[in-house]
């Protein structure tokens, strides 16, 4: 390091960055970007992309790994865990509080006005995901295809998604290989504008901490004994609560089957929380019949106004499916412990990824066949998607079923937040935020006409 960052310096920034990040993975990767690359002055341009490239290589949600990342490149191990930690924990005690608000006065008729604004922004929020992965994504008909069988797949055969990833994946490495011209994208992050920090000047005056030409730090030089106790540590942070919790509530509990397949589900989340949202949605609504659809609507748009990952989502359908599935224990007790497993479950890959192979990133790096794959993986992602939109808007769109027809209060706030995305250009939070004053001044509009 040319300048030495301080842990309490650290600490206080990662604490700040939770409570601030919203906007979704690209909102909290341009304020990390503006923050530690051209305010604070941390790490290079250089170093700060190649980070970004290999957490988007992982599944799960890449401002939390980046997060992670750069925390430990700086701090070892325990500036690993803060930054990454930090990154969720103000988003866990807020979903939490909107999580037993939802469950227990989610009809009282405020709530449920709210609510009902929320679901329609949602549409908005995910044609928004569609089209931006599908940006990303889509540059070659190869891709297109993979998209196009991806949907069929998953919206008419019901194919599970992780089977959807693999398979993606497979077609992508093999054509990554024996065609690369067209299969392969070489992927370059955009770093979106925030503004301005009125300092840049006096910033650009400070040596980078961490810059293209500084030296691999001990700690983060691969070691096979490093290897091998990183993922004893990790196995044994999966097993340990696991065992413990199927003591107290059983192996085939509800609490348990959370634990099983959030962890699953960690590992398969590549394209973020729209394409795990779409899988757990398909598990949880249809196989296990935890929750319904329109809850995972409402999970959505409730996780849309808070700061930190969007994967917190997750959090929501563990916590309503333990309220709904209670097993002998309280519906609050029950789901607490549901949303807790969930978290622990959906962000422990997340680290252990980082603290493994974060040291062989070079061996990564313009890894021709890797690429082939995960483009593979992104095309297939857009397909399953688009199979969320579809059914999120028949669910959101004709609550009643098809036969009442549409709800045209939902129909009505539907096209004004698609056009305050795509036109406007308002952040999403605000929209949400908008919807819920929309269902409010419904709820009065009723109440003052007979």
């Amino acid at each position: 390091m040319t300048r030495l960052i301080t842990f309490g310096e650290a600490f206080r920034f990662w604490l700040k960055l939770g409570f601030i990040s919203f906007g979704g993975p690209a909102g909290q990767i341009a304020i990390m970007h503006r923050e530690l690359v051209e305010r604070r002055r941390w790490i290079s341009e250089e170093r700060f992309l190649h980070a970004l490239n290999y957490c988007m290589l992982l599944p799960g949600p890449e401002a939390q790994q980046l997060a992670t990342y750069i925390g430990w490149l700086l701090h070892r191990t325990w500036g690993g865990l803060v930054a990454g930690g930090l990154f969720v924990l103000p988003s866990v005690f807020i979903l939490l509080g909107l999580s037993f608000t939802y469950a227990s006065y989610g009809h009282v008729a405020l709530v449920a006005a709210i609510l009902s604004g929320f679901k329609p922004v949602v549409i908005a929020v995910v044609v928004e995901a569609v089209l931006r992965i599908g940006r990303r994504a889509l540059k070659r008909v190869a891709h297109v295809v993979i998209a196009a069988v991806a949907f069929v797949g998953i919206y008419v055969g019901h194919v599970p998604f992780p089977a959807i990833v693999a398979g993606a994946g497979l077609v992508g490495f093999i054509g990554g290989r024996l065609w690369p011209s067209v299969f392969a994208v070489q992927r370059r992050p955009a770093i979106a504008s925030h503004g301005g920090t009125g300092d840049s000047g006096a910033a650009s005056r400070l040596p980078i901490a961490i810059d293209d030409d500084a030296p691999t730090p001990a700690h983060a030089r691969p070691s096979r004994a490093r290897l091998v106790r990183v993922l004893g540590i990790g196995l044994v942070l999966w097993a340990v609560p696991f065992s413990a919790l199927a003591l107290w509530r059983g192996s085939h509990s509800l609490h348990a089957q959370e634990y099983r397949f959030f962890t699953q589900a960690a590992l398969v989340t590549f394209g973020g929380a729209y394409a795990v949202l779409a899988y757990v949605t398909q598990a949880a609504v249809e196989t296990y019949g935890w929750i319904t659809h329109a809850q995972a609507v409402d999970g959505l748009a409730l996780a849309e106004t808070t700061p930190g990952p969007l994967i917190m989502v997750l959090q929501f359908v563990g916590y309503m499916g333990a309220w709904n599935h209670a097993e002998a224990m309280s519906p609050a007790m029950s789901g607490l412990v549901g949303a807790l497993v969930t978290t622990y479950v959906t962000f422990l890959p997340s680290f252990l990824f980082i603290f493994l192979g974060a040291p062989y990133i070079e061996l990564l790096r313009g890894n021709r066949h890797l690429t082939g794959a995960l483009t593979g993986v992104t095309a297939a992602v857009t397909g399953v998607i688009l199979n969320l939109a579809l059914v999120f808007g028949v669910t959101i769109l004709w609550p009643h079923g098809r036969a009442a027809g549409p709800d045209w209060f939902v129909v009505v706030v539907a096209v004004a937040a698609l056009a305050a995305v795509f036109r406007l250009k308002l952040d999403i939070v605000w929209v949400v935020l908008l919807g819920g004053a929309a269902g409010v001044l419904r709820l009065l509009f009723g109440l003052l006409l007979p």
